[in-house]
């Protein structure tokens, strides 16, 4: 079996073991070394490679960044802040028919650039959200798809661990790929927005909560202004160090994690509701997702280098070069298997693994790489909210421990979500000014 034939088994042998449920890095580890000792027919190269991989990928200053914003979203999310800002939200929207779940969609927009974790914000907006939309008489389906549809702003709205990562990957600025993932988190929310005002008027009974404004009143009559102010400053606080700092130029969004964290400490600390234990909880649970996140881009980084020793990303280029596609069409079809490859695999793992492939033919097309970042991280984000392996999904199911709730009652209700995202995706990929036009 020559090189390109055992790349490109390689790529088929890696979802099925996925499929079969084997961890992700290891499928991708295995599968790299055993393919770069077939190749060259020396277990050594193999070795090389493997130690290779791991010493590129800990001296990476940039990948500092993701254990500091790690330990800024949880220390957040520790303190209540995410209630904090849902109860806000609420505040200003609850007059409106559907106005929890555009509450609960603003409030996890809000977090989202604070945190920029998906799996994080559908946690904590689990526990916030969901029981409070149910007291006001909104359906389950309809609560449970608000929490997960929303909480996919966390990998777009800026700090994304998962821009962090294309930008690795394809040598972008981190900044740049934050700037550009501002409008589109804005768009995303926007749409979410009127797609709960839709299915208010249209589908009243799928939504519920047409009492919810009175009931609203009577419980949120004694906030005062200074009561919303006190809520909402320290988030306000946070956004201002680690946005303002990279787009002020003061930090490296490396740096501005280090600085939000500390920042974060400090709210916690004043808040006087952060213990030691708390403490020692997040930098366990900090340890554990910067772990597992080294983990995976280690094995996908000697992947990709054991794909070049196959010269599959030439020849996959030349081979889909000679369809003759024009751009909008190749997007079909990257958009397409990527939010096919979703349903099975998380965001970071079709990063690592597809866009490598993608680069060579993106060359012929000049296309702009942090354009296509926002474009790849949408079309992979869609996956979240899709059967078998909608991983937002499985999150609420975990996190709200309610036996009446099924994963079919939260996918359902995260589908309307999910094809507002494909809308969403397919305007990005139109218009290609909404993701630039603030560079």
């Amino acid at each position: 079996m020559g090189g390109i034939e055992l790349g490109i088994a390689s790529v088929v042998l890696i979802v099925a073991l996925i499929y079969m449920g084997l961890y992700i890095p290891v499928a991708l580890g295995l599968v790299s070394f055993l393919g770069v000792w077939i190749i060259r027919g020396n277990v050594d190269i193999a070795v090389a490679l493997l130690s290779e991989s791991i010493a590129d990928t800990v001296s990476e200053l940039v990948f500092a960044a993701v254990p500091l914003f790690a330990l800024m979203g949880l220390i957040v999310s520790k303190t209540g802040l995410g209630k904090d800002v849902y109860e806000v939200a609420n505040f200003a929207f609850y007059r409106i028919r559907g106005g929890l779940g555009i509450a609960t969609v603003a409030a996890n927009a809000i977090f989202a650039s604070i945190t920029g974790s998906s799996i994080a914000s559908a946690s904590v907006f689990t526990r916030v959200a969901v029981p409070e939309m149910r007291r006001f008489g909104y359906r389950t389906r309809f609560t449970v798809g608000v929490v997960a549809g929303s909480s996919v702003l966390g990998m777009l709205i800026p700090p994304s661990a998962m821009l962090i990562i294309y930008a690795i990957v394809t040598e972008q600025s981190v900044g740049h790929m934050f700037i550009a993932g501002i409008i589109p988190g804005i768009l995303l929310s926007v749409a979410y927005g009127i797609l709960i005002l839709f299915l208010a008027y249209l589908v009243p009974n799928f939504v519920g909560g047409q009492q919810a404004a009175d009931v609203a009143a009577e419980d949120w009559a004694h906030l005062t202004w200074f009561d919303l102010v006190k809520k909402i400053v320290p988030v306000l606080v946070l956004v201002l160090v680690v946005l303002g700092g990279i787009y002020g130029g003061v930090f490296t969004p490396t740096e501005a994690g280090a600085a939000g964290s500390l920042a974060a400490l400090v709210i916690a600390i004043l808040r006087r509701g952060f213990t030691w234990r708390d403490l020692w909880e997040v930098l366990v649970e900090t340890g554990y997702i910067t772990a597992t996140i080294l983990f995976l881009i280690i094995t996908a980084s000697m992947y990709s280098r054991m794909l070049g020793v196959a010269a599959l990303p030439t020849v996959f280029g030349e081979w889909i070069s000679g369809f003759d596609l024009t751009l909008n069409q190749l997007m079909f079809v990257y958009v397409l298997l990527m939010v096919l490859l979703g349903t099975i695999i998380e965001t970071a793992s079709i990063i690592l693994i597809v866009v490598p492939l993608f680069l060579v033919v993106l060359d012929s097309f000049g296309v702009d790489l942090v354009w296509f970042g926002i474009i790849t991280v949408v079309g992979a984000e869609i996956g979240l909210l899709t059967p078998p392996l909608g991983i937002s999904c499985f999150v609420i199911k975990s996190t709200i421990n309610d036996p009446s709730v099924s994963l079919a009652d939260i996918f359902t209700g995260a589908f309307p979500f999910a094809v507002t995202m494909l809308i969403v995706l397919i305007i990005l990929i139109l218009y290609p000014f909404l993701s630039l036009a603030l560079l």
